[in-house]
């Protein structure tokens, strides 16, 4: 499985395009980070994706998890984040009242 790799010093705008292209493309999304600065970028990419996306009917979310990776030789734990695509369906613009109230909590 090819990631896309990310770390402390990745411009989240560019590779926030670049998720966007992959998700366009139908192509499967998984992102790898090492490091604290670089989940950082990730995560700000992630949620720049979603501004691209959502205008186009899609919408993404994203799972984490831990993995054992070697780099140099040496063992590091890296974080990645498997990337979920959403088609969004347009609501009715019904101007009759919802049948159900919800209560929000502050």
């Amino acid at each position: 499985m090819d990631y896309l790799k990310v770390s402390s010093k990745s411009s989240p705008a560019s590779v926030a395009g670049a998720i966007a292209g992959l998700v366009k493309d139908e192509v499967p999304v998984n992102i790898q980070c090492v490091g604290a600065g670089a989940v950082n970028q990730a995560v700000k990419a992630m949620a720049i994706a979603r501004g691209f996306l959502i205008p186009t009917g899609v919408d993404i979310s994203c799972a984490p998890t831990f993995s054992d990776i070697e780099i140099g030789g040496e063992s590091r734990t890296a974080i990645r984040f498997a990337v979920y695509v959403h088609r969004l369906v347009p609501q009715s613009r019904s101007t009759e009242p919802a049948d159900t109230a919800f209560e929000v909590y502050a």
